[in-house]
């Protein structure tokens, strides 16, 4: 079973994670901040890696280091999981639609973290979510999941929408790039041989 439960306790949050991913997408997601919930919800079901996150932050200064800190812990999460990442696709991309929005998201499971973000929100706020929050996931997901990650916005106006299609584009790639390639199942898919 690749599965993995990480736990993160700091000053500032106390985050528990559990993944498996070759899950159906079933999701319980916790963490105090509602969209973000939301959010978490949607990279569950559209990578297929079933997720419980239990998380509790310093809400009274805002909702910055809660998501910071769900990202490195999923990230760490991830890299437990994949353990020597022996007969995964390693790589994947998914262009995704959603209302006026399209996101495009290409991914490297490399152990080489590297984030490109061209995405632009309209506005600060979702509801009393910080738009910016929504690059902070991702930088804690990729550096600490060993992931080359680069998202680059079509189009879009919509925050809401741009925000989604965001996180279900990285979903959509995550669930190719994780799955076992049955031509190659027993090889690590580096020439180095090691990832």
């Amino acid at each position: 079973m690749r599965t993995a439960s990480v736990t993160r306790a700091t000053a500032e949050t106390d985050i528990t994670v559990e993944i498996n991913l070759d899950g159906s997408g079933t999701y319980d997601n916790q963490t105090g901040v509602g969209f973000f919930d939301h959010m978490l919800d949607q990279l569950s079901r559209h990578s297929l890696i079933d997720m419980t996150v239990r998380a509790k932050g310093d809400y009274h200064i805002d909702d910055h280091h809660t998501v910071e800190d769900v990202g490195i812990a999923l990230g760490q999460a991830l890299t437990q999981a994949l353990g020597d990442k022996r007969g995964i696709r390693r790589y994947a991309s998914c262009h995704l639609p959603m209302d006026d929005a399209q996101v495009r998201a290409a991914l490297d499971l490399s152990a080489r973290p590297y984030l490109i973000w061209n995405v632009e929100m309209p506005t600060q706020k979702i509801g009393t979510f910080d738009t910016e929050l929504v690059r902070e996931f991702f930088q804690g997901f990729a550096t600490h999941g060993g992931i080359t990650l680069h998202v680059d916005q079509i189009h879009g106006f919509n925050s809401h929408h741009i925000a989604e299609a965001t996180f279900k584009a990285v979903a959509r790639a995550l669930r190719e790039a994780v799955e076992v390639d049955p031509r190659k199942a027993d090889a690590v898919p580096s020439t180095k041989g090691a990832l």
